[in-house]
């Protein structure tokens, strides 16, 4: 009789426990996105993205910084989570860009896990897997968000978030202009860009002078890559390159976007671009935030917006647990 008893807890308690929510940066949250073939690419989940669970209406997906840290970015966004009491229905995702160029990024990398390029047409822009030519990293993006489309896993799914800070943040900005999944679903998609080095401009005027009027780059001369992808449209490699301009500057403005900036993101830390296209776009990453948001309204009639998040600076954590970015992290 004991046995039996036994038997029928472990029947009761198995299900409850699959559904509680992952709420720890280790090996126990993570999980495997497979991207054709044996290839393959890591990411921190609250829940599995392969099961049902009708308990879903929202997710939040984060991409980490240069560091490629998607396990502190995950604690980021299990800090968030918390604040706005949303554990039980939303799941949480942190993908992880993993690179090994043998010099700069040095990721160590798992069997048949895609490495992604570190610099160039990198990671942040959609570039091309250094070990899978046919792969780029937003087609790993492309994947789970499929994955999160699929109704028979998560039919009462209502929202999909798409947010990054720093290189993330340059990440969301260009994938939010080139994704191609963006239309294919029903799940309505938004993208929260926060604190970016660079943005890519959609024709040659930059910001310029004390008000910022859009003006042609006036030291184009010297400064040749000004708009060159990823600061602008030319000579675009990797997932972009096969879209027409005119389409990427049609679905940058059609495409709902939050500019989640720090108030005081005014200092060259943190990998700050300095580089010449990057400082043709403002002297600072507030800056640049600031005058891209203005720049795709009064050129291109987009309706983004803009959010400046009081007292923080180039500080992710900071960002995403203020309380005015939970609403837009998290929509009801």
């Amino acid at each position: 009789m004991r046995t039996i008893l036994l038997l029928i807890f472990l029947l009761i308690s198995i299900p409850a426990a699959a559904a509680e929510p992952c709420t720890k940066a280790t090996n126990d949250c993570t999980r495997w996105v497979g991207l054709g073939g044996d290839s393959r690419a890591l990411v921190y989940s609250t829940y599995p993205l392969d099961q049902k669970n009708d308990k879903i209406v929202r997710a939040l997906i984060v991409v980490h910084g240069q560091g490629r840290d998607a396990d502190n970015y995950f604690r980021t966004s299990l800090a968030a989570t918390f604040l706005a009491g949303a554990f039980d229905n939303t799941i949480v995702i942190s993908p992880r860009f993993a690179s090994n160029n043998g010099t700069g990024c040095r990721d160590a990398l798992a069997p048949n896990e895609v490495n992604w390029p570190c610099s160039g047409d990198s990671w942040r822009s959609g570039g091309t897997a250094s070990n899978n030519l046919k792969l780029t990293s937003y087609d790993f993006m492309d994947a789970i968000v499929r994955a999160l489309a699929r109704k028979e896993n998560f039919p009462n799914l209502k929202a999909i978030v798409i947010s990054g800070h720093s290189a993330g943040g340059q990440f969301v900005t260009r994938y939010e202009m080139g994704n191609q999944v963006h239309e294919s679903i029903t799940i309505p998609i938004t993208y929260v860009v926060s604190n970016p080095s660079s943005y890519s401009y959609l024709d040659p005027e930059r910001p310029s002078g004390a008000n910022n009027e859009l003006r042609a780059f006036g030291d184009a001369r010297n400064c040749t890559t000004y708009d060159s992808w990823p600061y602008g449209l030319k000579n675009r490699t990797g997932y972009t390159a096969k879209i027409p301009d005119d389409q990427l500057k049609k679905q940058l403005a059609s495409r709902p976007v939050t500019y989640l900036l720090g108030e005081i993101d005014i200092l060259p830390l943190g990998g700050f671009d300095s580089s010449c296209p990057a400082m043709a776009q403002g002297p600072t990453r507030l800056a640049r935030g600031q005058s891209f948001a203005a720049y795709v309204k009064a050129k291109y009639n987009a309706h983004h917006q803009v959010v400046v998040v009081p007292l923080c600076g180039h500080n992710a954590r900071c960002m995403f647990t203020a309380e005015v970015a939970l609403p837009i992290l998290f929509p009801k």
